[in-house]
Formats: C-alpha cells, structure tokens, sequence
C-alpha cells in the first residue's frame, strides 16, 4: 500500500479535540492513553518473534508466560511473564523467542489486521485520523504540514486516511513505527499505543470489543478503563526489580 495514496496532512487538529477531551491526565490507567467514555476496552498484546526475519514466527504472550511458569491475565507485563526487564531489550529466552514485542508501535501485520476488525465497526472506515508521535522523528515527504496536537506528556501530529492505513509507517526513517492514536469519524471506537508500551489498547461498544476478542490472528483481553498500565500492574506473577532502578 502506497503511504502517499492514503495518509495526507490534516488541515487542522479540530478533529483531535474529542480525544484531547476524553483522556485523562498522565495517571497510568487504560483511560490516560484513549478516551474514558467508551462502554467497553480490549488491551492486545504486541508478539514476540521467534527466528530469523523473513521466516521468524510469532510469539503471544500466553506462550511466553507458560514457558516461564507465569500466568497470563489481562495486567500482565512482560518483565512479570519473563522473569526480567532485562528481556525488553538486549536478551532472548532460547527455543522460546529471540525478538522481544515492539515497544511503542503496532507492527504493521498486527496493525492491519486489529484495522481489518475495526473497519467493520464504524460508518466512516474511509475517514479515520491518525496522532502521531512527535518524538520519534519526522514524517513522511509530503505529510510534513500536519498540525499538531497534544494529550498528556505526548505531543502529536495529525494525519488523515482510511482505517487501512493503519498497517503503513507515516515516519521518514525506516523503522516502520505507527500511529500512536487512531479513531473514525464517527467516533464509534479508539485505538491508543502508548510510546513506553509493549500492548495496544481499544476503546468502543461492547459488539465492538467482543469482536477484537475473538478475532483468532490477535491476541486481546478485555480490560477496564481503570486498569494500570505501569510496569508494576501484574499483580499475580513475580514482580521483577524496578526496571529504573541502578544496577547494583
């Protein structure tokens, strides 16, 4: 898919003043990162990868967490389920995965396929806005005029397109990062990744999040909207040391 054809610059950030109304401030729930008035949420969690690319083989977390002796619930955090931050990001657990889950983006295959649920969800799948990051680097020739927005900590540019476009990188450089916030005209759901985050979370009715739920090629848990989603949520599994702390 062309970026080009289907993601253009806003031509203001009027269409983001719902989301900026409905988020919270910065206090590391599920309603910080999307907007606190839909009926129901779904967290999905981003796959680990086993093998070398272009034959490595996804990995869910439910996977990783049995592998480990962890259970896998809906607050799960990566550094409970594997025993160590050390894994986020300069380690791998052999025969189980060697790719730890993209922190702060969808890939673009789970990105297509959580849009191919949603599309079927809004009025308006040919008109959806799209907040991207500001922080991660500029933004594709010819999207370079977007305007700006800001919710909490996170300030954003805003690009317009068809729910498709979720699956394409609106960056310049090349590693292929997605829109951190996503909704249709319509309103009728809302998609947040959290730049710090490892999971993706959805906001909509609860028709919408059932269907999320059940779609086989994701893997999605209902949440609340006052769920955490600090390193520290995993109330069940071993909670690993402060990945801030020194080292000792």
């Amino acid at each position: 898919m062309s970026l080009a054809k289907v993601l253009v610059a806003a031509g203001d950030a009027k269409a983001a003043e719902w989301v900026i109304d409905g988020v919270r401030d910065f206090d590391g729930t599920v309603g910080s990162i999307v907007p606190s008035g839909f009926a129901a949420y779904a967290r999905v969690f981003h796959p680990a990868w086993l093998g070398e690319a272009p034959r490595s083989t996804e990995v869910r977390w439910a996977a990783v967490a049995a592998a480990n002796g962890r259970v896998m619930h809906p607050a799960a955090e990566w550094g409970s389920i594997t025993g160590s931050w050390d894994y986020q990001y300069n380690a791998d657990q052999p025969a189980v995965w060697n790719t730890a889950p993209k922190t702060g983006s969808l890939a673009p295959e789970t990105a297509a396929r959580l849009a191919g649920v949603l599309e079927r969800w809004t009025a308006t799948p040919d008109s959806c806005w799209f907040g991207v990051w500001q922080g991660k680097g500029p933004l594709r020739s010819g999207l370079e005029a977007a305007p700006g927005f800001e919710v909490p900590q996170r300030p954003m540019w805003l690009l317009h397109g068809p729910v498709q476009a979720a699956g394409c990188s609106p960056y310049g450089q090349p590693w292929g990062d997605s829109a951190n916030l996503w909704w249709p005209e319509d309103h009728a759901w809302c998609v947040g990744t959290e730049i710090d985050l490892m999971t993706t979370y959805v906001g909509g009715s609860p028709a919408c999040i059932r269907a999320v739920l059940a779609e086989p090629s994701l893997e999605a848990m209902h949440v609340s909207v006052d769920q955490s989603v600090t390193w520290d949520a995993d109330t069940i599994n071993p909670l690993p040391p402060s990945p801030f702390s020194p080292e000792p």
